[in-house]
């Protein structure tokens, strides 16, 4: 089953965040468009590109009022010793929650079975705390937060213009479509 148009399940954990260590839950998520940004492990490999990725295009997600959670079955403590050790990690602003218990990553189904570790799955979640996309990318894939952004102008586009939709490749400012009986067949 689907995890989109599903709210997040209730959590409490314990994040590292801008050298301080934080509790956030999901009534941290109400009022504001949110990503969790799951992935395998810290000390890794494509873990450490994926987040700095992130990290050099967080001023732009805070410019949409996005708000970033990575999370990892890791502990708040590895992930401070990870951004303190690393120069990519030590670029991270956002919030780098703690799962040692793996609750977060089996609320969004994204735990490997028998491993303890987390797949490579972001999720957007809209201010109510509805998840409004998924993707779930094999171990070797990384993915790329400029194109996270697009898909998050598009979904907060569609909730602000209702009766609206974003066809393939939108970007922010092109026509958009209204599905309709006389678009059917005209596309």
């Amino acid at each position: 089953m689907s995890l989109v148009n599903t709210p997040v399940k209730p959590f409490k954990t314990t994040a590292f965040k801008q050298g301080k260590f934080i509790e956030v839950s999901e009534a941290d998520l109400a009022g504001k468009w949110s990503v969790f940004f799951f992935y395998p492990a810290d000390f890794t490999f494509v873990c450490p590109t994926e987040l700095g990725d992130l990290a050099d295009h967080h001023a732009d997600f805070a410019k949409l009022g996005v708000e970033i959670y990575s999370v990892s079955t890791d502990t708040h403590f590895t992930h401070k010793a990870w951004h303190d050790s690393s120069e990519t990690i030590g670029k991270v602003q956002y919030a780098m929650l703690g799962d040692a218990n793996g609750s977060i990553t089996n609320n969004f189904e994204v735990m490997r079975a028998g491993q303890g570790l987390a797949d490579r799955g972001t999720f957007i979640v809209d201010p109510n705390g509805i998840i409004q996309a998924v993707e779930v990318t094999a171990e070797g894939i990384g993915r790329d937060a400029s194109e996270l952004l697009r898909k998050i102008k598009a979904a907060q586009y569609v909730a602000s213009h209702p009766g609206e939709v974003c066809p393939a490749k939108w970007q922010e400012g092109e026509a958009t479509l209204a599905p309709s009986l006389d678009l059917v067949g005209k596309i």
